[in-house]
Order: C-alpha cells, then sequence, then structure tokens
C-alpha cells in the first residue's frame, strides 16, 4: 500500500478520498487554490499545497503545478476524485511519466472510452447493445440529416468528447437539425476543444442506469449492481438509487454481464461505471463508461457494504481488490443519494454562492452525510455547486423513502438557497413512490421552476 497520496480535487470528494487512506494508514496530501485556503479538506490532510489562484484553469487544471507538489511532498501516487482531470488521459499519462500511481485505468484506457463515438463501437463489437447510432463523428449537417432520415426522428447529437449534456441535442423536427448540429458543435469545441459530434437514435422516456465495476491485475472483475440516475435536470443527476426499482433479477443479471464484457474487452482496470439507457419495453443500450469513481457511488457502497475507495487505492497499489471473494453481488436493502445543491429550485435553480451561516446534518439510523462544509463556510462561484450528498439506507425502498423524509426536515442550511425544498417535493411525488421514473421526470412532473 502507498504510504502517501496526494489528492488532486477539492470538497466533499477530497475529503472522502482523504478518510479512506486514513483508514489504510496513508497520509495525504491536499491541493487547494487560494479560494479554498480555508476548507475544512485543506486542514484535514497531513500536508496541504497551494496550486494558484481560485479559477480551476489557473490551479486544479495546471496539470504541472499537481506534478509538483506531489514531487515536493513525496507522494508516490494521485487519486484525481471527479471532475477536474479525472479522465484527462494526458494527466494520466503526465503521472506515468513522472514515477507517479495514478489512481484509475491507463491513460490508453481513459482515451479509447472517453471518445463517446470510439468507446460505442468497442462495445458494439464485443456485443454489447447500443443504440443505433452513426459509424464514427458526423462531419457536415448533410451527414447528420442522412443518418437522421435513415433512423427517422427523433434524434439525439452529442459530442464525442462530451460529459455533463454539454454537446447534447435532441431534435424532434426535421427542420431543427441543421441548427441544433452547429450548436451542438459550437458548445463541444468551447467546452472540450473537440468539436466533433455523433448522432444516435432518440430513445423515449428512457431510465438511466448504470452499473459499478472494479477490476484489478488479479483476473478480478465485479460488477457491484446497478444504480438508478433517472432524476435528472438538463442531463445533470439529482438523485440516485440502488437498485433500480425497474429491474428483474434477470435484468440485473444480464446488466452485470454486460458490464464485464465491457470490462474485458477494454482490459480496463480499477473503478469505473457502465450506463445504459433503459427503455419501457425492458430493452437496455450502452450510453458511456465513466473512468473514474461517481459521485453517486457511495449508493452502491450502502447496498454492498464495499469501500470503492479503498478498493482503488488496493487496485491501483498492485493488491487484489478485497471484494471478490463476495462476489457476484445482490442488493442488501435499498439507498437513496439526494445532491444538496446551492441552487434556488424557486427561481429555475438558479446558482446560489455565499456564506453558510448555519449548518446542522441529520442523523440517526440509516444516515450518511459526505460535505466539506460547516457553518461559517462559503459556497464559492468559482466551482461546483455542490455542498452536500445525503445518502439513506433501509432494509427497503419504503423505508429508505421514510428515511430521505426524515432526513429531509431534519437537514437545515442557512444563509444561502439549496435544492432541500426540491427534494421533499420529489420524495412526496406519487410517480416517484411508486418507482415510475424517467430521465423527463422533472420536466414532466415538476417543471423546471418550483
Amino acid at each position: 500500500m502507498f504510504k502517501k497520496v496526494l489528492i488532486a480535487n477539492r470538497g466533499e470528494v477530497a475529503l472522502r478520498v482523504m478518510r479512506a487512506c486514513k483508514e489504510l494508514g496513508v497520509k495525504t496530501v491536499a491541493v487547494y487554490s487560494t479560494e479554498d485556503a480555508d476548507t475544512y479538506p485543506v486542514r484535514y490532510a497531513d500536508e496541504a499545497v497551494c496550486i494558484g489562484p481560485a479559477p480551476a484553469n489557473q490551479s486544479y487544471l495546471i496539470m504541472s503545478n499537481i506534478i509538483a507538489a506531489a514531487q515536493t511532498t513525496g507522494a508516490e501516487a494521485i487519486h484525481p476524485g471527479y471532475g477536474f482531470l479525472a479522465e484527462n488521459a494526458d494527466f494520466a499519462r503526465l503521472c506515468r511519466e513522472h514515477d507517479l500511481v495514478f489512481i484509475g485505468p491507463s491513460p490508453e484506457c481513459i482515451e479509447r472510452m472517453g471518445d463517446k463515438s470510439s468507446a460505442r463501437e468497442t462495445m458494439k463489437a464485443c456485443g454489447v447493445p447500443t443504440v443505433p447510432g452513426s459509424d464514427g463523428c458526423l462531419d457536415t449537417v448533410d451527414e447528420a440529416r442522412a443518418f437522421a432520415e435513415r433512423v427517422g426522428y427523433p434524434v439525439l447529437i452529442k459530442a464525442t468528447a462530451g460529459g455533463g449534456g454539454k454537446g447534447m441535442r435532441e431534435v424532434h423536427d426535421p427542420a431543427d437539425l441543421e441548427s441544433q448540429y452547429k450548436a451542438a458543435r459550437a458548445e463541444a469545441g468551447a467546452a472540450f476543444g473537440n468539436d466533433g459530434v455523433y448522432l444516435e437514435k432518440l430513445v423515449m422516456r428512457p431510465r438511466h442506469v448504470e452499473v459499478q465495476i472494479l477490476a484489478d491485475d488479479f483476473g478480478n472483475n465485479v460488477a457491484l449492481c446497478e444504480r438508478d440516475c433517472s432524476i435528472q435536470r438538463r442531463h445533470q443527476k439529482l438523485i440516485e438509487e440502488a437498485p433500480s426499482p425497474a429491474l428483474t433479477e434477470d435484468l440485473r443479471r444480464a446488466m452485470g454481464v454486460a458490464a464485464i464484457k465491457a470490462v474485458r474487452a477494454t482490459n480496463y482496470r480499477n473503478a469505473g461505471t457502465i450506463e445504459f439507457l433503459l427503455d419501457e419495453r425492458g430493452h437496455f443500450y450502452f450510453m458511456e463508461m465513466n473512468t473514474r469513481v461517481q459521485v453517486e457511488h457511495p449508493v452502491t457502497e450502502e447496498i454492498t457494504g464495499t469501500d470503492i475507495i479503498k478498493e482503488q487505492l488496493r487496485i491501483a497499489a498492485g493488491e487484489p481488490m478485497s471484494c471478490a471473494s463476495r462476489a457476484p453481488f445482490s442488493p442488501a436493502g435499498h439507498a437513496i443519494e439526494l445532491r444538496i445543491n446551492a441552487e434556488d429550485p424557486a427561481h429555475g435553480f438558479r446558482p446560489c454562492p455565499g456564506t453558510i451561516t448555519k449548518f446542522e446534518a441529520p442523523a440517526g439510523p440509516g444516515i450518511r452525510v459526505e460535505s466539506y462544509v460547516r457553518a461559517g463556510s462559503r459556497i464559492s462561484p468559482y466551482y461546483d455547486s455542490l455542498v452536500a450528498k445525503l445518502i439513506v439506507h433501509g432494509q427497503d425502498r419504503e423505508e429508505a423513502l421514510a428515511r430521505a423524509r426524515r432526513a429531509l426536515d431534519e437537514f437545515v442550511i442557512e444563509g444561502i438557497a439549496t435544492t432541500i425544498p426540491f427534494h421533499k417535493r420529489v420524495m412526496e411525488n406519487e410517480a416517484f413512490i411508486a418507482g415510475d421514473v424517467a430521465t423527463d421526470f422533472i420536466a414532466s412532473q415538476m417543471g423546471d421552476v418550483l
């Protein structure tokens, strides 16, 4: 096991990784911007190094500064968390060139699976179901129009290097194709430095169901059940639960088999997620692979009794994962994660940075809160608006929902607006309680403004 790990991130994920390291007896190094100098993760770490001013492109995204911080402090490995450089193949390669272990998959695997068009072709070749889509990127509007006419509208334009909904456009009317195609390319180019787009047949009212995987160098490949991430706003997840209310045992097994096929086809190592769309007839299709740990990993931990961050560290250190002997996994109980963001749901989820004047987290049976803030903490306008993750676990979905309602009533955050009122409404929504959800849930059931 490593003696010292640098965490190339901030906020709750940095603290989450540090706590796993501490339990394994591993020293930690925090890197921080001047904006984050007084945050709890910086104080919690064994060492801390300032890597630049507030803007991420002058601090958390400066690879050379992070590498220098690791070398100066004697760190042997770097955990990227999620976001920032977590899926940057150049950063993973730079770590390797400087004899630092990147706690994640190889740069080659990140490149292969990070290009969504290439990933689709890899999945098709190994027998994983995929949504009908174009063969590679479409360089002109005419090519896009020809594909759309062949498979039929509606279609979905997607950035090949995309994520988080950027460079993604639904097209229901042929008259809108040209404008949406150009808009998607422009947005993709600005966000990722790559304006390549491809088209897929749009699956109507799908669920977003993903399978957590772990793979080590000893031939162990495991699927840690699935998560349902269908509650989204503009392709950003807000609520996740595990297991999915929609899956039968046979469907769960089939998805797990498909996920392991993907792992073997890509020679994947470490933690990752295979994301699927599940249609109303019970057919599932590969969507993309996330080559990192995800925000919603705690719900999987709760139903499988597995510490995914510790397993990441073990795998990266050349050890076998500790959970392989318990595979195949079946879900134990039910877990729900609610993302508490500094956003005002009463005004279109407008960002609400500012200083938290009061912070009282819920507690009691089945309640887990992951946060980096305290009373007096400042939510910066420079970074993601996530304030806390509320994770609840129950013997079944009914108990998990009851605990979520109780925990939301106990959760007190003052000084800024948060998404707590939104979550309270969802937890009381009849369709959600019945498990009848799809990715259009917010628009169809609640609208964007409360």
